[in-house]
């Protein structure tokens, strides 16, 4: 009698738990994030000048933090290829500046050749710290207010024409509760990572805004050089050219100048000469190509998608 009554018990115990038993779904979850999908299109080489300070604060550290901010997050893309000659071409963003600009319309070419599309320069405007604390107490809270004003510009190297200047601002502040007594230097080193990141936070914004840009600007490449029936272009695997594309082959583009005042209006389109067909690779960034259709291509035409 009592064995049976401990397993009534027993399952009754059981039943209960059971039923009792909450079921997980994936209501109210949120979604897993999509991974971003890596760029396919071919990639357009930028030549990364390095950008200069000319607000009080921060110094080289804040030319060095946007130049190297903007290279990351323009290689994180898969969009472009960072060229490493092009300080050696152009200089620094403050030459640009103290030119006027007159040395990317002079280099355009020579920049051209060595299949850059793009010159991006820039400076850093303004950058500072508004600070509020409590009066009183050992420990006080402190505020800081940080905020940086970040100049973009892009030069197109193909039509050899400014394409793209923005001024974006970037914003933070901080909370923290600090002894009145702490260290200078644990100051300084605070204030040097809150401007650093406002500088990071202006460069961001650029980013989308600079690939609509870039997607509606045509790539170029260049034949370096032509061996028996094999055309080599400066452009390859690394820059997302496919074994079968089709290049056209255009020659190079004629400068147009105001008759008036004889500065530069712009660059017209070439001439198309023919197409290429791509049919291996050489190196990390370079191919092989052969001729599909046309005639008379020469070391130095330039290329573009057909």
């Amino acid at each position: 009698m009592i064995r049976n009554f401990i397993a009534l018990i027993s399952v009754f115990t059981l039943v209960s738990c059971s039923s009792g038993v909450i079921k997980r779904t994936n209501h109210g979850k949120r979604p897993r994030a999509q991974a971003r999908p890596y760029f396919t299109g071919v990639k357009k080489k930028v030549a990364l000048l390095q950008f200069f300070n000319e607000s009080p604060y921060g110094g080289r550290d804040l030319s060095i933090t946007a130049t190297e901010e903007l290279r990351k997050e323009l290689t994180r893309t898969q969009a472009f290829i960072i060229d490493t000659m092009g300080t050696k071409i152009f200089g620094s963003s403050k030459e640009i500046y103290s030119g006027g600009g007159v040395k990317l319309v002079q280099m355009a070419r020579k920049a051209k050749m060595n299949g850059v599309n793009f010159v991006v320069f820039g400076r850093v405007i303004e950058a500072r710290i508004r600070e509020k604390s409590d009066e009183i107490g050992v420990v006080r809270q402190t505020k800081s207010y940080t905020e940086s004003k970040v100049e973009i510009r892009i030069f197109d190297v193909n039509s050899n024409k400014e394409i793209y200047t923005e001024t974006i601002r970037g914003y933070a502040d901080d909370s923290s509760m600090r002894f009145f007594a702490a260290d200078r230097e644990s100051k300084l080193e605070h204030r040097r990572n809150l401007l650093r990141y406002v500088v990071k936070v202006a460069i961001r914004k650029a980013i989308p805004r600079i690939m609509a840009l870039a997607e509606k600007l045509e790539w170029v490449g260049r034949v370096a050089r032509i061996v028996g029936n094999k055309i080599y272009i400066n452009a390859g695997r690394n820059s997302g050219i496919n074994i079968g594309d089709i290049l056209k082959v255009v020659t190079e583009g004629v400068e147009i100048y105001d008759p008036e005042t004889g500065a530069l209006i712009g660059v017209g389109k070439g001439e198309v000469k023919g197409t290429i067909e791509i049919i291996d690779y050489v190196g990390p960034d370079a191919s092989i190509a052969i001729l599909h259709s046309g005639g008379s291509v020469h070391e130095g035409d330039f290329v573009q998608l057909y």
